[in-house]
C-alpha cells in the first residue's frame, strides 16, 4: 500500500506528478520538495515573455498555493534533500529532518553547466539562465547600449539574443560549433536562424571559444577570444547546456548513465523510486534507443507516466518528443528527434518565414522543424510514431494537403 509519495523537485515535473496523482484518486498524501523559495512554476517563458517585462510573476505558476492547499498538498520550500536511505525508505532534509516514502519521485531536474576558469571567479555580471532568480538578477541590466556576450547559440542562448536586441542592447553569441543550434536542428534552420539574428544586428561569431575573462571593480569588463580578440562585455550570459542532477540517486545506488536510467514507467532499478524530467534517461520508444529529454513535454510525459504507474493505472500513451522555440516572431516547432536522418525536405518558402524541414532515414519520417507552421508540426507529431513511409516528392509539394500524409 502507497500512504506517503514524497516528490524531490519543485519543477514542471514535479508539479505534474502532483496534479495527476491527485487528478487520477490518489488519496494518500503528498510532500512535494523545492530547493526553490517559489511554488512551481513555468520555465519557458524565463528566456522569452518574462525576460522582456512581458509577464508577470503570478502567471509563471503552474497552480496558486491554494490549490496545494485544497488538494491536500504539503509543499515545502527552500528545501533539499541530502541523502536517500532506499533500505529505511526515507529522506534526509537539510535541515536535519527525515521524511519517510512508501513511492519517492525524483525530478531534481539539471543544473547550467559553468565556465570552468578560474579568471571568473569573483566577478559580478556573469549569468546562467534557468530559474527565475537568474532573471531576477540579470533583468535590470537589460539596458539599452549594454554590451551582452552570449556563451552558446542553443535556444536559450537565441532567445534571450532576441529579447536583448528588442530592448535595444548591443548583442554578440559566441558558438564553438561551425553553426548555431547545431546539436539539435540541420543546416538550412542554422542557416535561417544565423540570417535572421544578423538581420536583427546580432553578431553571431561560430568556430569560436572564450579564452578569458577580464573584470573591473569587481564586474566583467571584457573577454577575450581563442583568437586573442578582446571584446568589451557589461554582461556574459553562459548557454553552453545542462547537466543532469543525478547525484542524489546516484549515491543511493540507483543506477545512473548521464541521467538517472528509468524504464517506460519511469522507474528507477529501486521499484519504490522514479525520476522524471530533465534529470531521468528514459526509454525513447520511438526511436528504440534510450535518452534524456529537456522539454516541457517530456517532463509533463513522465509525471503522468509516474503517477500511473503508482497507482497502478494503464500506462498513458506516449507521444513523440516535440518542442518550441520563440525568436523575434518566429515560432519554431519540433516534433521528433532528427539524428541519424539521410535525407531532408523543405516545404514552403524560407523567404516568407513560413517553412518546414522534414528529417527522413530510409523514407521514415523522424523529426519536423517547423517555422511559423503549425499544420505540418501538427500533422508530422501524429505521423513520427506511425513509422511509415513518405513520398519526398509529395511532402515537400504545398499544393498537397499536410492531411493527405494521414491514413485514412
Amino acid at each position: 500500500m502507497c500512504n506517503r509519495v514524497v516528490i524531490v523537485g519543485g519543477g514542471q515535473a514535479g508539479a505534474q506528478a502532483t496534479m495527476s496523482l491527485r487528478q487520477w484518486g490518489y488519496e494518500g498524501e503528498i510532500i512535494l520538495l523545492s530547493e526553490e523559495e517559489h511554488l512551481p512554476y513555468q520555465r519557458p517563458p524565463l528566456s522569452k515573455a518574462y525576460m522582456k517585462g512581458e509577464m508577470s510573476e503570478e502567471r509563471l505558476y503552474l497552480k496558486q498555493s491554494d490549490w496545494y492547499e485544497q488538494h491536500n498538498v504539503s509543499v515545502q520550500l527552500s528545501t533539499a534533500v541530502e541523502a536517500i536511505d532506499r533500505t529505511d525508505k526515507t529522506v534526509l532534509l537539510d535541515n536535519g529532518k527525515q521524511l519517510s516514502f512508501d513511492r519517492l519521485i525524483l525530478a531534481t531536474g539539471s543544473r547550467p553547466r559553468n565556465l570552468s576558469m578560474d579568471d571568473v571567479e569573483g566577478l559580478g555580471n556573469i549569468f546562467t539562465l534557468r530559474g527565475m532568480k537568474d532573471v531576477t538578477l540579470i533583468k535590470p541590466l537589460m539596458k539599452a547600449g549594454q554590451k551582452l556576450v552570449i556563451l552558446g547559440a542553443g535556444y536559450i542562448g537565441l532567445e534571450a539574443a532576441a529579447v536583448a536586441r528588442q530592448l535595444e542592447l548591443d548583442v554578440t553569441v559566441l558558438e564553438m560549433a561551425p553553426r548555431i543550434l547545431a546539436r539539435v536542428t540541420g543546416p538550412e534552420i542554422s542557416a535561417f536562424y544565423t540570417a535572421e539574428h544578423s538581420r536583427q544586428g546580432v553578431d553571431i561569431k561560430t568556430h569560436t571559444a572564450l579564452k578569458t575573462v577580464k573584470g573591473l571593480n569587481g564586474s566583467i569588463s571584457s573577454i577575450i577570444l581563442d583568437d586573442d580578440t578582446e571584446l568589451q562585455a557589461d554582461l556574459l550570459l553562459v548557454g553552453i547546456g545542462v547537466l543532469p542532477n543525478e547525484e542524489l540517486a546516484k549515491d543511493a545506488g540507483i543506477l545512473c548513465d548521464n541521467g538517472i536510467v528509468v524504464d517506460e514507467d519511469a522507474c528507477t532499478s529501486d521499484p519504490n523510486v522514479y525520476a522524471i524530467g530533465d534529470c531521468a534517461r528514459r526509454p525513447l520508444v520511438h526511436y528504440s534507443r534510450t535518452g534524456r529529454l529537456e522539454s516541457v513535454h517530456n517532463a509533463i510525459e513522465q509525471g503522468k507516466l509516474a503517477a500511473a504507474s503508482i497507482l497502478g493505472r494503464d500506462r498513458p500513451k506516449e507521444e513523440c518528443p516535440w518542442f518550441w522555440s520563440d525568436q523575434y516572431d518566429l515560432k519554431l516547432q519540433i516534433a521528433g528527434l532528427s539524428q541519424g536522418y539521410d535525407e531532408t525536405v523543405v516545404r514552403g518558402n524560407l523567404e516568407e518565414r513560413k517553412f518546414a524541414v522534414f528529417y527522413l532515414k530510409n523514407g521514415q519520417l523522424l523529426a519536423v522543424d517547423a517555422v511559423n507552421a503549425a499544420p505540418e508540426f501538427l500533422v508530422a507529431k501524429k505521423l513520427i510514431p506511425l513509422g511509415i513511409k513518405l513520398e519526398p516528392h509529395l511532402l515537400g509539394d504545398v499544393s498537397v494537403s499536410m492531411k493527405e500524409f494521414l491514413p485514412k
